[in-house]
């Protein structure tokens, strides 16, 4: 690999003379390097432009010209057999190779890419255990060039330098981006026939980190870099000296450096490949973020973004686009906030030593003036604005597999654009567009494509409404693509990965919630196959808890076929016979429980009560009257001493709430479980199972006095060295009360048995309580006459007001 480096002015005279190709270093996704490009392009006017990216694309660089192509994008490749390996390369309005692609189609001039093929990178990170995350790019592609911004490995530990971080502190700065900002992108494109200056500079700072800190210590780098020198030769055969190169600032020593074909080829022998589609992608600039995780991201794309479109004053135009944001979201920023905030950052930037301001003193100036020294609405603007929600665009040729495009197909026809800024959806599944968003939406969520999540309406509450929170990711393209194995069209690829997850489900519970989500997606064609599955697990399954675990979510999708129309008929049959499994199997599931056991099973018990109210009276096929025997196992439960406290309690309770218990009843098995031969653990469970929960029971307690007192009075009776004990589950049960609920409670235990409750008849007065009588309190009323007369602006005599009061409270 030896051979002498050339200098940057060997090198600029070289290329005066006509030799060598055109070496562009740039940053990825920097403004100051594509205005530079541009600048340089337009000087040198090469012949051939070639890109750092993969070859793979070069058939889809014509889309680029695309009116319905808008940034960001990205370069998306993935395995065939293997879609979820893929890789992304993004591109942004401001990537200098965007710039690039974009001059090129604009001149009619050839451009290519000539990294290392996706081919390779995507079966070479296979090899490499963990080197490839599903659904994201391996190491060195998204882009293709983690490494070219942050150097080669240094040492056995495998530390990437950051040549960036490197310069600005050799330059005194401490902070890289700030150094880049002053010397690039507030530089300016120059004067004419100066364009290639700075990439001659860059190009010698380049080299003399590589030669300090080493070039081979990356075995992918070194790899990368001979392809790509093999290229260029190749090219250069081709077209001469018109060759202008746009690659990362790190390697242009590297393609510089003068090597033998028999040396590079020998990097390349051997590499393991797989085979790859291509396409574009529509990206975001928050994936473009370094905060996303991205190696070769940015802190600031929304910034970046916008020095690269503004045409003039930037600070000006930035300072507006924020305050359109803070207004918009009912702060009060003025034009002279605008103005003053302005004046400030252009005086920091003064008191600092930079040529304009950047963005550390555009958002101290913000904070300042527009956000009054708060951060909360700061966060705000770096969210919306620095880093940004921008999604591109990708016309409907770009090459697409075909479910992708009967997504597309559908996302227009039922007016759902992915966006990448989160929004929230109300559906009414009356309406029948509403009702094909929710099959979309159920659909992909069973695809693994989590475009939406259902969220709590904060509307009504009936089957009929859903609410969905929507928010468009890059990485749902690959998700998309992997979908593709199961079908060409949502609808059959769904079908088919439901009928496959059925089959491969585990438990009862998998295949009862799979059921559940296949009558949200409305799927006819699996759900006979889903059904028949939940009918063998559930005829096999013994374990009570899987089943009472299971028939909740059956009976919610008998109701969700209400509202859409699906024919659940067999899939009542099958809830009716696990209910039935479930009342012979449940008493003796829960006798000899610990503590665990016994609250989980309580759950049990209240997802079983609420299930079989939903199923409502009707009787099943054979199965007599679910209500009806449900009572039956519930008052089992209530008189058997081998079930756990905590589960007779909620037994007792939920009888009383459905009036199959009379009162006295209650208040006779709760004073049969108070008394003294009860232990007092057993009995604060009881008590929990009773009025815990978070079930209403306080206000149960609030208004029956008998059952009040009993509680009262077994608790004042327990056992000092028993009450640390019992202490945990009551301060569990009563912890869970509304905050009113637990006042009131302690002012009638203050108050004591026999004072009245919430069932003293209206109007008589709750005896005890400061401010409630029978009658009027004049005296009380005649001390607020004044006020009410100064804020009613009246002259009227006391005795009228007092009168109108009177009218008024009683």
């Amino acid at each position: 690999m030896g051979g002498r480096q050339v200098t940057g002015v060997e090198e600029s005279v070289g290329r005066a003379a006509g030799a060598g190709p055109v070496l562009l270093g740039v940053r990825h996704h920097g403004p100051g390097s594509a205005r530079a490009v541009r600048a340089a392009l337009e000087e040198t006017r090469p012949r051939i432009v070639l890109i750092e990216g993969p070859p793979e694309a070069d058939a889809l660089i014509p889309l680029a010209a695309d009116e319905e192509m808008r940034p960001p994008v990205a370069l998306l490749a993935h395995a065939v057999d293997e879609p979820g390996r893929s890789a992304f390369w993004p591109l942004a309005e401001f990537s200098p190779e965007w710039v690039a692609i974009r001059w090129a189609l604009e001149h009619d001039v050839p451009a290519r890419f000539i990294d290392l093929p996706a081919t390779h990178t995507l079966a070479w990170g296979r090899q490499e255990d963990g080197a490839g995350v599903e659904g994201k790019s391996p190491p060195d592609a998204e882009t293709a060039d983690n490494e070219g911004d942050y150097g080669p490995a240094s040492g056995p530990a495998d530390v990437r330098i950051d040549p960036l971080g490197v310069l600005a502190e050799t330059a005194g700065y401490d902070d890289p981006e700030r150094w880049w900002e002053d010397v690039v992108e507030h530089r300016g494109v120059g004067k004419k026939g100066e364009a290639l200056a700075p990439f001659t500079a860059i190009e010698e700072a380049m080299g003399a980190l590589r030669e300090t800190y080493g070039s081979e210590g990356h075995d992918r780098d070194l790899v990368r870099e001979a392809y790509m020198r093999l290229q260029v030769r190749a090219t250069q055969r081709e077209f001469e000296d018109g060759v202008a190169v746009v690659c990362g600032a790190w390697h242009v020593p590297a393609l510089r450096r003068k090597t033998t074909v028999v040396a590079d080829k020998a990097l390349l022998k051997g590499l393991p490949k797989v085979k790859t589609d291509m396409t574009w992608v529509p990206w975001t600039h928050r994936r473009l973020s370094r905060n996303s995780g991205y190696g070769a991201g940015i802190d600031s794309p929304g910034w970046y973004g916008h020095l690269f479109s503004a045409p003039d004053r930037p600070v000006e135009r930035w300072m507006t686009k924020v305050a359109g944001l803070l207004r918009a979201e009912d702060r009060f920023v003025s034009s002279a906030h605008v103005i003053e905030a302005v004046r400030l950052a252009e005086t920091l930037a003064a008191m600092r030593g930079r040529p304009l301001p950047g963005l550390s003193e555009t958002t101290d100036a913000v904070r300042a003036v527009m956000c009054e020294g708060s951060d909360v609405p700061l966060a705000l603007v770096r969210d919306r604005l620095v880093v940004g929600d921008v999604l591109g665009e990708v016309p409907p040729t770009a090459p697409a597999v075909p479910l992708q495009r009967d997504l597309a197909r559908l996302q227009r026809r039922l007016r759902l654009k992915p966006e990448a800024l989160e929004r929230e959806v109300e559906l009414d599944l009356r309406k029948e567009t509403d009702a094909a968003r929710s099959r979309l939406l159920h659909r992909l969520r069973l695809l693994g494509i989590a475009w939406g999540e259902p969220a709590a309406s904060r509307g009504s509450t009936g089957t009929f409404r859903e609410s969905w929170r929507l928010r468009w990711e890059p990485e749902l393209s690959v998700r998309v693509a992997e979908a593709g194995v199961w079908g060409t069209t949502v609808l059959s690829a769904v079908t088919a990965k439901a009928e496959a997850d059925a089959v491969a489900a585990q438990g009862l519970a998998d295949v009862t919630a799979l059921a559940e989500r296949c009558l949200l997606a409305e799927l006819p064609e699996a759900l006979p196959t889903v059904m028949r599955l939940l009918a063998d697990r559930a005829a096999l399954d013994t374990d009570v808890g899987q089943l009472a675990q299971a028939l909740p979510a059956l009976v919610r999708s008998l109701r969700y076929g209400d509202v859409r129309g699906t024919d659940t008929g067999a899939l009542g049959e099958v809830a009716a016979g696990l209910a039935e499994r479930v009342f012979v199997g449940l008493p003796p599931a829960c006798a000899a429980l610990d503590a665990d056991g016994a609250e989980e099973m309580r759950r049990h018990v209240d997802a079983v009560h609420g299930a079989v109210g939903l199923l409502g009276d009707a009787p099943a096929a054979g199965q007599g009257n679910l209500s009806a025997r449900w009572q039956a196992v519930l008052r089992v439960l209530c008189g058997r001493d081998t079930v756990p406290g905590v589960i007779r309690g909620r037994a007792v309770r939920l009888l009383l709430d459905d009036g199959e218990l009379a009162q006295d009843e209650a208040a006779r098995l709760m004073g049969l479980v108070l008394s003294p031969g009860t232990p007092p653990a057993d009995a604060a469970a009881w008590i929990e199972g009773f009025v815990g929960g978070g079930s209403g029971g306080g206000m149960l307690l609030v208004h029956d006095d008998r059952l009040l007192g009993l509680v009262d009075a077994w608790l004042t009776g327990v056992p000092v060295e028993a009450f640390t004990d019992v202490l945990p589950l009551l301060r569990r049960t009563f912890s869970a009360y509304e905050p009113g609920v637990r006042r009131t409670l302690g002012e009638l235990v203050r108050r004591g048995p026999g004072a009245g409750s919430g069932a003293t008849g209206a109007g008589s007065g709750i005896p005890g309580i400061p401010g409630f009588a029978a009658e009027l309190d004049t005296v009380r009323a005649d001390a607020v006459l004044p006020v009410v007369r100064l804020l009613l602006g009246l002259d009227e005599g006391e005795e009228h007001i007092r009168n109108n009061l009177v009218g008024v409270t009683g």
